[in-house]
């Protein structure tokens, strides 16, 4: 087994999150984990990126030109990460500020409405849980145990209390991902 994703969006989307608990659930599983982020001086608001692979092998490397599974928030990351999907590959997508949908064929193309579910539950802090549930309901490649604990690992103590609320959105994701 072995799962090599790329998270990219606008800072302050939860990019980076998103792959650090990926990375953290991985690693409570004992699998082989590398964690790439990738984002500009300006953070929030600008383009962030970040690489998870994880697997039942040995890494070679973290930098990777074609990925398993992108999940992509804005339109330029669309732009920039189409097209390295491998064929057979799978892109989610949250159709929320892209204009321009995924147009490939050789690949699963999956729409979540994430960002306006946030918002219509009030709760758009757990935007990229939404996402990240998601992606797991078309690939379930750590168990939902492990994301919470790696939540939990990456949350400040003080934060902990939110932990239920970031459960449910997880769960949300997984009911509301489609595939077109």
């Amino acid at each position: 087994m072995k799962h090599e994703i790329i998270i990219a969006g606008f800072g302050g989307q939860g990019v980076l999150s998103m792959g650090k608990i990926l990375a953290y659930s991985g690693l409570m599983e004992d699998k082989e984990v590398a964690w790439y982020p990738s984002y500009g001086p300006e953070q929030r608001g600008g383009t962030a990126n970040v690489t998870v692979i994880l697997s039942d092998q040995k890494i070679s490397s973290p930098v990777l030109n074609q990925y398993d599974i992108a999940i992509i928030l804005n339109q330029p990351s669309m732009e920039k990460f189409e097209n390295k999907v491998k064929p057979g590959g799978i892109l989610i997508f949250d159709n929320y500020g892209i204009p321009s949908p995924p147009t490939r064929k050789d690949i699963r193309i999956f729409r979540i409405d994430a960002m306006n579910t946030a918002v219509k539950e009030g709760n758009t802090k757990a935007f990229n849980m939404i996402v990240l549930g998601g992606m797991l309901k078309t690939t379930p490649m750590v168990a939902l145990e492990s994301i919470m604990k790696g939540l939990k690992k990456s949350l400040p103590e003080r934060h902990h209390k939110l932990l239920p609320m970031n459960e449910k959105a997880i769960l949300r994701g997984m009911e509301i991902i489609e595939e077109i």
